[in-house]
C-alpha cells in the first residue's frame, strides 16, 4: 500500500497527538514536523525530520500533505503557503477566524488544485454518535429539544488560548466542535434563529462560558452550553464531561460522559386529558410533576456505537485515493463559521439573530 507522506506544522498538544496517531495508522508516514519553538521538537520521534521553519517543511518535496496544527490565527497564511507549494492540506479547526479568510483559502486551494479539508474528529466521538443514532432512528418520535453541554472546573485556559488575537477562547476551541455536531446531526434542517449568552467568567480576554439556543425549521430547538468553571459535586454523573439530553413525543434520552452511559426513558402510558376532572397524585393535584408511581418510568439501553478518532484518518486515506468522500467538506465548515458569526453578534447585542431564513 502506498503511504501518504505527511508533514505536521505545530507540535503543541494537537500536533503531538497527530504524530502519535499517524505513526500508528496504516497508510501514513510522518515525514517531518515543524514548530516556531525549537523546544517543542525535542520529543519528536526518532526518524522524523525536524524543521527550523514552517516554510522549510512546506517546501520539502518529500511531503504530500501538510497538516496544520498551529495557532488559530496562523491557519489562513499557512493554508495559502501550502496550497501555492502544491501540497494537499488538512487544517485544524477552526479552519479560519473569519468567513473572508476561509473564502480566500478556498479560492487559492481551488486555483492550485489541491485537496483541502478540516480536522473535525469530534464527529466520531462516541457520545455524539450515540445521540445521532437515536436521532437518525427516530427512536423518540418527533424530537423537540436537543441539549449538548460540557462543564469544567479549572476555569482558566492555557498558553495562546487566553489571547483574543491568537484565536483563543472556548467558542473557537470547543464551541466550533459542539456546533458542528449539531449541524451534522441535522444537515437538512435550516436554522431560523440564534440566541447566545457569551461571558468571561474567569478569564480576562476570552470567553469561557456560553449558552447558545438555535431554533430549526424542523421544529427542533437545540441548546449548546459550555462552562469552564461550572461546578457540581456529581462524579457519578460524569459532571465534568460531555452531556446530552434529547426529548421527543415518544420518550427522552440522556447520555453522560465521553465514554457514554445513559438510557432511553419512556413511560408506561400517558394520562388522558379529561376536561373538568382533577387527578390526585402523591404530590397533590397534578398530572406531570412529583415522584412518579412505581413502574411508571420505563428504560431501555442506549444504542451501541463503535467510533474513534483514528477513523477520521482512515476516512482521509480512502478519500485521498478516491475510494470514498471526505468526512468533512468545506461548505459544512463554512456554515459553522457563519453560525459562529451569528452567535457572536447575538452575544454582543443581546438579541436573537435571524439565520438561514
Amino acid at each position: 500500500m502506498e503511504k501518504i507522506r505527511i508533514g505536521i506544522i505545530g507540535h503543541g498538544f494537537m500536533g503531538t497527538e497527530h504524530e502519535k496517531m499517524l505513526t500508528g495508522i496504516e497508510g501514513y508516514r510522518v515525514v517531518g514536523i515543524s514548530d516556531k519553538d525549537p523546544g517543542q521538537l525535542e520529543n519528536v520521534t526518532d526518524g522524523i525530520k525536524k524543521y527550523a521553519s514552517n516554510e522549510e517543511l512546506i517546501q520539502d518535496p518529500e511531503i504530500q500533505v501538510v497538516l496544520i496544527a498551529a495557532n488559530n490565527n496562523q491557519h489562513h497564511s499557512l493554508v495559502l503557503q501550502a496550497a501555492r507549494a502544491g501540497k494537499d492540506i488538512i487544517c485544524e479547526k477552526p479552519v479560519a477566524m473569519s468567513l473572508e479568510d476561509l473564502d480566500d483559502m478556498v479560492r487559492v486551494t481551488e486555483e492550485y488544485r489541491v485537496k483541502f479539508t478540516v480536522h473535525h474528529q469530534r464527529r466520531l466521538d462516541p457520545d455524539f454518535r450515540t445521540a445521532k443514532a437515536i436521532f437518525d432512528a427516530e427512536t423518540l418520535g418527533d424530537i423537540y429539544t436537543i441539549k449538548s453541554s460540557l462543564y469544567g472546573f479549572n476555569g482558566n485556559m492555557h498558553d495562546w488560548h487566553v489571547y483574543v488575537n491568537e484565536g483563543g477562547g472556548m467558542l473557537y476551541d470547543w464551541g466550533v466542535h459542539l456546533l458542528d455536531q449539531i449541524l451534522w446531526m441535522m444537515p437538512d434542517a435550516k436554522i431560523t434563529s440564534v440566541y447566545a449568552d457569551i461571558r468571561n467568567v474567569i478569564n480576562f480576554e476570552v470567553d469561557d462560558y456560553f449558552k447558545i439556543l438555535m431554533r430549526f425549521d424542523n421544529r427542533v430547538t437545540a441548546e449548546v452550553e459550555l462552562g469552564t468553571y461550572y461546578l457540581a459535586d456529581k462524579p457519578q454523573d460524569k459532571w465534568f464531561e460531555r452531556h446530552w439530553f434529547i426529548g421527543g413525543n415518544k420518550g427522552s434520552a440522556y447520555i453522560d460522559g465521553f465514554d457514554p452511559v445513559g438510557k432511553i426513558v419512556r413511560t408506561d402510558g400517558l394520562l388522558k386529558n379529561v376536561s373538568g376532572k382533577r387527578t390526585m397524585t402523591a404530590a397533590g393535584p397534578t398530572r406531570s410533576f412529583g415522584p412518579p408511581p412505581e413502574g411508571k418510568i420505563l428504560t431501555e439501553p442506549l444504542p451501541a456505537v463503535n467510533t474513534n478518532h483514528a477513523q477520521y484518518f482512515e476516512n482521509y486515506r480512502k478519500a485521498y485515493w478516491g475510494e470514498e468522500e471526505f468526512l468533512v467538506k468545506i461548505p459544512q465548515t463554512r456554515r459553522v463559521l457563519a453560525l459562529m458569526d451569528a452567535v457572536r453578534e447575538s452575544g454582543r447585542t443581546g438579541k436573537s439573530i435571524a439565520f438561514e431564513n
